[in-house]
């Protein structure tokens, strides 16, 4: 097995995992912002419980640490807007928004990575529009704030893969998740006091047993084992190519959505053909590709 080859079967062992975390953040009853700071803080426990604490910095250097800790802000962030989403519409309108990822990714990638902008990325990403807008559409004027809340955190989402592509080089998967991980942690431990003066109503913050259940299988599954394996493999991976095959992340979510929260019936005909649409471009990506490569 090659090493591209494994990569592609780790990646998709993550995505699977990706799958179920919009339907746990349904389930779980805390408010996002709560929820987003258990999650990150069980992962970061778990991290340091498995690398140690006296490995978690080694081989990586100051500066690279705050690089690392940056990206982990942005990811802090990307998982508010994530969970604010489901809560504002459902978590299939959420995991179908993300399938935008490609297409941000393909603008932001060039930018940051200095690459020239490859052609059919773009255009495969400008396809994912129509079916985006199908969505849009069915959803109703009650679930626009969270599409717009879900595109958002499919922005970021683009942004932190790119730059672990372009920071990430040779170095441990697990320290760097941890660095990332615990920044999260602690740049939402900061801004949450200002969450909690400013909001309306009294945010639930201990987690019913139920909660804590499902909260561990977030953290542990979902988050630790599933961030390690996507990042390890960016390293033999274009950041398009890994965030195009986690745009499957849908697909596999609608489907534990139909089966778990019913959600098909809140869910117009308009919908389906939009999520036909932003599969059969994820699915189309591996042929052209292929094709422009033997062109080149």
């Amino acid at each position: 097995m090659t090493p591209v080859q494994k990569s592609y079967i780790e990646l998709h062992i993550a995505v699977l995992l990706f799958g179920f975390t919009a339907i746990l953040g349904k389930l779980i009853e805390l408010p996002a912002v709560t929820l987003v700071w258990w999650r990150v803080l069980i992962t970061s426990v778990s991290l340091l419980l498995i690398i140690g604490a006296g490995k978690v910095f080694q081989g990586i250097s100051p500066r690279e640490r705050l690089q690392y800790a940056g990206v982990g802000v942005v990811v802090g962030v990307h998982w508010l807007t994530f969970y604010g989403a489901i809560k504002l519409s459902n978590a299939s309108i959420t995991l179908i928004c993300m399938a935008t990822t490609s297409f941000f990714t393909a603008l932001l990638e060039p930018a940051l990575l200095r690459q020239r902008i490859k052609g059919y990325e773009l255009a495969l990403g400008i396809l994912i529009i129509p079916g985006m807008a199908l969505i849009v559409n069915s959803a109703g004027e009650s679930k626009v704030v969270g599409i717009i809340v879900a595109l958002v955190s499919a922005l970021l989402a683009a942004l932190f893969a790119t730059l672990n592509k372009k920071l990430l080089g040779n170095k441990d998967a697990r320290r760097v998740t941890f660095i990332e991980l615990s920044s999260a942690w602690l740049f939402i431990s900061l801004v949450l006091p200002a969450v909690l003066l400013t909001s309306s109503e009294p945010l639930a913050w201990w987690p019913s047993p139920l909660d804590w259940f499902y909260l561990l299988v977030l953290a542990l599954l979902c988050t630790t084992l599933a961030y390690v394996l996507a990042l390890r493999s960016l390293r033999h991976l274009s950041a398009f190519s890994a965030n195009l095959a986690v745009s499957m992340e849908p697909v596999y979510g609608i489907a534990l959505a139909w089966l778990l929260l019913q959600e098909h019936k809140e869910l117009a005909p308009n919908f389906y053909w939009g999520v036909a649409i932003i599969t059969l471009v994820v699915f189309s990506y591996p042929l052209v590709r292929r094709m422009q490569t033997k062109k080149t």
